[in-house]
């Protein structure tokens, strides 16, 4: 069986995206994203949380614990899968800011990330997908690997042993969210 992707991302943001008070994920990339830069090349994807970043200081909410980074051997639990339904590489920063409602970042992250410039984006622009958020009926339990490390938002797991999963959001509920995106977003509908 072919490995199953990752997307690593912080934890409390993972917390946001699972509770259902964030359906959007704002990326600029990791320092070893490669000469392209991040792309969100994958239209599903588990939750890795990480514990890389003083996070407290860039979001509006969400309880941030001050934990160490994962070593080698740790348990990780692995609770949503995710399926990026939009992806949209925004240059108007009235736009992105009018996806507040969206997400837990602080504006002055959001910004930071906008207007910071390498690794194949442009200063002036961030990439943005709506995602749908599924929970699994049971924690996946992964063993942490030296594989799984460095600033990358992407990783390759093992192949995942449960498939039952839930939407986060009901389906009413998202196709409004969704609506609401593709309108702030100028995405096609």
């Amino acid at each position: 069986m072919d490995p199953t992707t990752g997307f690593k991302e912080w934890q409390v943001v993972c917390d946001a995206l699972a509770s259902g008070k964030q359906s959007i994920i704002l990326r600029k990339g990791g320092i070893h994203e490669g000469r392209e830069g991040f792309s969100f090349a994958h239209d599903s994807f588990y939750l890795f949380p990480t514990r890389f970043h003083a996070q407290a200081e860039h979001v509006r909410e969400g309880c941030v614990q001050a934990l160490a980074e994962w070593q080698v051997g740790d348990t990780v639990h692995i609770t949503h899968r995710a399926e990026a339904l939009h992806a949209v590489t925004l240059t108007d920063w009235q736009k992105v800011a009018a996806l507040a409602p969206f997400h837990i970042l602080t504006e002055a992250t959001v910004r930071e990330r906008f207007d910071w410039q390498g690794k194949g984006m442009s200063s002036g622009s961030i990439h943005v997908a709506l995602v749908r958020v599924f929970k699994l009926n049971k924690p996946w339990e992964l063993t942490y690997t030296s594989a799984f490390g460095g600033c990358r938002s992407w990783i390759k797991l093992p192949p995942v042993p449960n498939t039952d999963q839930s939407p986060v959001i009901a389906s009413e509920k998202f196709e409004e969210i969704t609506k609401v995106f593709e309108e702030l977003a100028s995405v096609a509908a």
